[in-house]
């Protein structure tokens, strides 16, 4: 017998996971590792910083993997350090003082539902914008003690993280994440097992596991399809955001809706408003749907609840930017649905369509939530606009601006998004209780009685702070890629700090135009070398994968970079993401957006600049429509010049040259024997008091529940009290119109001459109505609409007639006018349906012009 070099056979390996224990006076930590809380209170991570400030920066401030790893000596030290311990009883109070109070009962409870959160850069569920305002969203409605909680998805790989190669060619990598070592923890039952919801797709079901993300007061709820219990085709579900093809994007979006709604109803949790931030989750309004007409009301009574409590919020101001989805696939995981609901494929499907009855148009989520939510907002008062119009075919027979599509311009969380050196000041010189009435401006109008060598000193405090996290940076990149050390050397001693430094950071699509700036390179190189004016641009932000423009954006961008002329002057800084923004937006002098007109809904990266004395340059789009004071930043104007797109770009281009050379370098060289600008600390003072406070998540919060939630849950309450009543006369009255409608006829009329008509006279019609039984429910109305300089019709005047009579099923209307413009107008009757009930117009569609 031969004996075998080796013989072993293959290990069952088995996951252990081992807790490191605390100490009983540190057992608190514990608690507020646990609670992003910790992320927007500087105390808090200054606490995690002076526990092992090497260590702290290991984990990349994750305060939950600090105390895993934290040595046993370590924390026998921290026990005994009487400063440290101090300090842990003094933050942790504060955070029990905070939690302690009793939710704010007497606003309306809201469930919120998004495919991402921006809350901290240690939970990688977020991209862009959408996740940073939701995140900030759940914050805010923490601080305001609101009743709120929220759904989404724990990835297990997130976004993916970006590092260029020596070329400037975008990689994307993604990192699983230790779900164990986040600050989340596990959804349980009373027995203590995990929790599993079951979510049903197409004959079969996905079971996702819950866990919990407590951000402050509010609870998020996260579900996890990645475990055991699913196939190899669903455990992808929750991988990755906005990852695979679009059956997996249909499977996510039935995920975050149906089984959001299930998780909630699991968990035994009823809202006043269930709010659909973008139509990712759309499908949750089917979910109430279904649960409605299973507990007795047939589909109509149901509608008119889940309406009135559910509202919409789009991000996108492009139809193509919406997700659509084929037939066939929308039907091979949603054919049973209409059976449930008791209506028939044709009705379903067309929910999703802005033409009901074509069908070769694919279901789009967005129209779903424009149909099953009682109100829809855009994000700025542009974009409310923009979507109007992107909406509109969905409500024929009124113009865009007629109908009901309004909007909340974003905000930013305060707390989060200042830094601590701002946020000291303005505790030393603002109203104590500058918190809670953030949006009062004239609190913030204490920044004039600051003195102007404080404001320069912060801010040259945090630039140099992000200066030296660039050279940190740089030189950390250069050694990873095996770069030119000469050439780092020299691009390091290039940076320089007193120069006038300008961000642009953000998501890298094409419409953003990061181009922008490249469009005379000489003239570029001009501004950036002068010798007594010397101007540095950053750069920073992520294409999304799949977009090849976007990654040669960033390519391009960085090619420059590495010009003789432009090395250390323009600089591109790798995998953009919230703590590298937190630097950037306080520690620039201009934060700069180019935005296509009108393609930026709203933008919130300025907003969170002007919290830090950062001045923004950009464009008149989204916010900054709304935003913008002379004497507080500068503007590129709103309108068009040019229809060419390229001639508009080298127009925008050569006016930004043009306010750097002759407005805003000059401004901020003018320095004072003391070394500052006077006119500099001006603008920015005049930046805080006057835009600042407008743009606070507070404000944000403030906004939706004055616009939206309030009347939103009395509506609902009405229609739902006493076993629905309201809601299912309302069903019947709208089934009686909508049978009776196309019968109801003009029986007479009065017309005036519409040749002659003449300014100053007065003017009568009259109209004579055979509403076939219904009992006064019909509005007339004379609407008049002009050609404008765009050559769209635009509604120009309506005017309601008075119902002065009726006898029988004839109902008599009248309108008496005075034209006051003189000039070309087209004008006709239009027949609407009336009922207290109706949230507004829209809310039953039908429409008669009449002759």
């Amino acid at each position: 017998m031969k004996i075998k070099s080796d013989y072993a056979n293959t290990p069952q390996w088995k996951e252990l996971i081992v807790r490191s224990r605390l100490p009983e006076q540190l057992k608190c930590l514990d608690e507020l590792a646990h609670n992003m809380w910790w992320v927007w209170n500087y105390e808090a991570q200054e606490l995690w910083k002076s526990l092992d400030e090497k260590l702290f920066e290991e984990v990349k401030h994750n305060p939950v993997l600090l105390l895993e790893r934290l040595s046993y000596d370590r924390k026998e030290a921290i026990v005994k350090d009487h400063a440290i311990m101090s300090r842990v009883k003094s933050v942790y109070k504060k955070f029990r003082e905070y939690m302690d109070v009793e939710p704010d009962h007497s606003r309306p409870s809201v469930a919120y539902f998004c495919m991402e959160y921006g809350l901290s850069h240690v939970l990688k569920i977020y991209s862009g914008g959408l996740g940073m305002l939701a995140g900030d969203y759940l914050k805010e409605a923490s601080d305001s003690n609101v009743d709120m909680c929220a759904v989404g998805f724990l990835y297990r790989y997130g976004y993916f993280i970006q590092s260029l190669n020596m070329d400037g060619q975008q990689i994307a990598k993604y990192e699983a994440q230790n779900f164990e070592s986040l600050p989340i923890e596990r959804e349980n039952d009373a027995d203590g097992n995990p929790i599993v919801v079951d979510v049903p797709y197409m004959n079969y079901q996905v079971h996702a596991y819950v866990w919990r993300v407590n951000v402050g007061r509010i609870k998020l709820y996260l579900l996890d399809t990645d475990n055991e219990l699913n196939s190899e085709f669903d455990k992808p579900i929750t991988h990755s955001l906005y990852g695979g093809d679009n059956e997996n994007r249909l499977k996510q979006e039935i995920l975050l809706g149906i089984g959001g709604m299930l998780t909630l109803k699991k968990l035994g949790i009823k809202k006043d408003v269930y709010h659909c931030n973008e139509g990712h989750a759309a499908l949750c309004n089917l979910q109430r749907l279904c649960d409605y007409v299973k507990s007795g009301l047939n589909f109509n009574q149901a509608m008119e609840l889940v309406r009135a409590s559910s509202l919409y919020t789009v991000h996108t101001p492009v139809p193509a930017g919406h997700d659509y989805f084929d037939e066939s696939l929308f039907g091979k995981y949603m054919g049973g649905y209409p059976s449930m609901l008791g209506i028939t494929w044709d009705e379903f499907i067309g929910m999703g369509r802005q033409n009901p009855d074509d069908h070769s148009e694919q279901f789009c989520m967005s129209v779903f939530a424009c149909n099953t939510c009682q109100e829809v907002n855009g994000v700025s008062k542009l974009h409310g606009w923009v979507s109007q119009k992107m909406f509109s075919p969905i409500w024929r027979g009124y113009y865009p601006e007629e109908n009901h599509v309004g909007y909340v311009t974003n905000g930013v969380h305060f707390p989060t998004w200042t830094a601590p050196e701002w946020q000291k000041l303005y505790a030393k010189y603002f109203d104590k209780n500058f918190l809670n009435d953030q949006s009062n401006e004239s609190i913030w109008h204490g920044i004039y009685d600051v003195p102007d060598e404080e404001i320069w000193k912060t801010r040259m405090i945090l630039k140099k702070n992000l200066v030296d996290y660039i050279r940190k940076k740089f030189t950390e990149t250069w050694l990873k890629n095996q770069g030119d050390p000469a050439r780092v050397v020299s691009l390091l001693d290039r940076i320089n700090p007193n120069a006038l430094m300008i961000g642009f950071c953000r998501r890298f699509a094409t419409y953003k135009r990061a181009h922008l700036l490249f469009t005379d390179i000489d003239r570029l190189a001009k501004i950036v070398n002068n010798p007594e004016r010397p101007v540095q641009f950053i750069f920073s932000g992520k294409a999304h994968p799949a977009d090849g423009a976007g990654q040669g954006l960033i390519k391009r961008v960085f090619e420059i970079s590495q010009r003789p002329e432009f090395l250390g002057k323009i600089i591109f800084l790798e995998d953009y993401d919230m703590q590298l923004a937190l630097r950037l937006v306080s520690g620039v002098d201009i934060w700069m957006n180019t935005p296509t007109r009108p393609l930026e809904a709203s933008g919130t990266s300025g907003e969170k600049a002007e919290m830090n004395g950062v001045v923004n340059l950009s464009v008149l789009d989204g916010w900054w429509v709304e935003g913008y004071r002379k004497g507080a930043g500068w503007a590129l104007p709103q309108e068009r010049t040019y229809q060419n797109q390229g001639y508009q770009d080298r127009l925008d281009a050569a006016m930004i040259y043009s306010l750097l050379e002759n407005d805003i370098a000059p401004l901020y060289y003018n320095r004072n024997k003391k070394g500052y600008s006077e006119g500099w600390i001006k603008t920015i003072k005049n930046s805080i008091a006057t835009i600042a406070p407008h743009y606070t998540m507070k404000r944000q919060l403030d906004d939706y529940y004055s616009r939206f939630y309030t009347k939103q849950a009395s509506l609902f309450k009405k229609l739902s009290a006493n076993d629905n009543q309201l809601a299912k006369e309302l069903a019947q009255w709208k089934e009686t119109v909508a049978e009776r409608w196309d019968s109801i006829h003009v029986v007479s009329k009065t017309d005036f001459v519409v040749s002659g008509v003449e300014t100053g006279k007065k003017y009568s019609m009259q109209y004579v109505i055979d509403e076939q039984g219904l009992n006064d429910a019909v509005g007339l109305e004379f609407v008049s609409v002009k050609t404008d300089l765009n050559g769209e019709e635009r509604i120009f005047n309506v005017r309601e007639f008075k119902m002065v009579g009726h006898e029988g099923n004839l109902y008599t209307f009248e309108l008496e006018f005075e034209p006051d413009v003189a000039g070309s107008f087209k004008g006709c009757v239009r027949m609407f349906p009336k009922n207290e009930m109706l949230a507004h117009r829209q809310a039953f569609c039908y429409v008669k012009w009449l002759d």
